[in-house]
C-alpha cells in the first residue's frame, strides 16, 4: 500500500482561484503529503497566491499551455514515488484521493470512475459514453471512465510514458489506454464527482474530436491490429461479396472485386508491419 507521504499531489489550475485554495487546504486535512504541487497554467486570476497561502507549491506556467502540459511539468518537478493528479475546481473529494493512493500497492494506475449522473451536462455524459465504448473496443478492457481527472499512479510508470501526453485536455485518456496496453496493473474505483463551479474549459465538439484522435494514435503505438483489422475487412468482405455476386450472376470476375479485395490485403498487411515495429519498441525499452 503505498503511503501519502511517499505521494506528491499535482493539481494543474487555470483560473481557479474561487476553488483551488480549498482542494489544497482539504488535502491537508486528510493526510500529510510529501508534497502539493499546483501548478498555474497561466491564470489571469488569483489562482497563484490562493494556492500558496493555502500551503502548496506552486509552479507557474508565463502563459496558458493546456492542462496536459501543467501535468507534465508537475511530473518533471514531483519527488515522491507516487503521484495523485486531481482537478483544481473542488470537483474530486481529498478522502477519495487519499483512498486511491492506497490501492496503489496492488496497482500501478487507480482511475476514479464517476457515475453518469455526476458527469455535467447530458451531452457531456453521452459523449463519455460513446468515447468509454470506443476506448473499451480498442483497448480490448472495459473503460467505465476515461476521461476522469482523479488519478493516482507510479511515478516512474507515468515518466515512462511522458512523451505521449498531449498538452491539451487528454492526460487522462492517454494516460489510462498507455497503461493498460503496456500491460501494467489498471483499476477503476467509484469516486464520485460534485457540480464545479465556474464554467468548463471543455468544448464537447472540438475537444471530443481531440479525444477520438489520441485514442487512434495511442492504440496505433501499442496495439495497431485492432485498428487494421476492421478497416481492411471491410473492402475485402465487400470485394469477396461482389466477386461471388459476379461469378454466380455473370460468370466473370470484376476489377472492382479484385480491387476491393486488393486494398483489404493490403491494408492488413501494413497493420502487420505496424504491429511488429510496435514489439520491437517495446523490446528496445526492455
Amino acid at each position: 500500500m503505498a503511503n501519502p507521504t511517499t505521494t506528491s499531489v499535482i493539481i494543474p489550475a487555470f483560473n481557479e482561484a474561487a476553488t483551488v485554495g480549498k482542494v489544497v487546504t482539504s488535502l491537508k486535512n486528510v493526510a500529510t503529503w510529501r508534497e502539493i504541487i499546483v501548478v498555474d497554467d497561466g491564470s489571469t486570476d488569483g489562482t497563484r497566491a490562493e494556492a500558496r497561502n493555502a500551503g502548496a507549491t506552486v509552479i507557474t506556467h508565463p502563459y496558458n499551455k493546456g492542462n496536459g502540459a501543467a501535468v507534465k511539468t508537475g511530473l518533471r518537478n514531483a519527488d515522491g514515488d507516487y503521484i495523485l493528479i486531481t482537478d483544481g475546481d473542488g470537483q474530486h473529494a481529498a478522502v477519495d484521493g487519499l483512498r486511491l493512493v492506497e490501492l496503489l500497492g496492488d496497482y500501478d494506475l487507480v482511475i476514479g470512475t464517476r457515475s453518469g449522473i455526476s458527469q455535467a451536462t447530458r451531452g457531456r455524459r453521452i459523449g463519455n459514453r460513446v468515447l468509454n465504448w470506443l476506448a473499451s473496443y480498442l483497448s480490448g478492457r472495459p473503460i467505465p471512465d476515461l476521461t476522469s481527472g482523479l488519478r493516482a499512479a507510479r511515478t516512474k510508470y507515468l515518466l515512462e510514458f511522458i512523451h505521449l501526453l498531449p498538452n491539451g485536455f487528454s492526460t487522462p485518456t492517454t494516460t489510462t489506454l498507455s497503461f493498460i496496453k503496456a500491460g501494467y496493473n489498471v483499476v477503476f474505483e467509484p469516486a464520485e464527482a460534485t457540480p464545479r463551479e465556474g464554467h468548463s474549459k471543455i468544448r464537447l465538439i472540438q475537444d471530443g474530436f481531440k479525444f477520438f484522435l489520441i485514442l487512434l494514435r495511442v492504440i496505433t503505438l501499442f496495439n495497431p491490429l485492432r485498428i487494421f483489422i476492421p478497416i481492411a475487412a471491410v473492402p475485402f468482405m465487400l470485394g469477396t461479396g461482389y466477386m461471388l455476386w459476379t461469378l454466380l450472376r455473370y460468370v466473370r470476375v470484376t476489377n472492382s472485386s479484385v480491387l476491393l479485395i486488393v486494398l483489404g490485403v493490403i491494408v492488413f498487411l501494413i497493420g502487420l508491419v505496424s504491429e511488429q515495429i510496435s514489439a520491437l519498441r517495446f523490446e528496445r525499452r526492455r
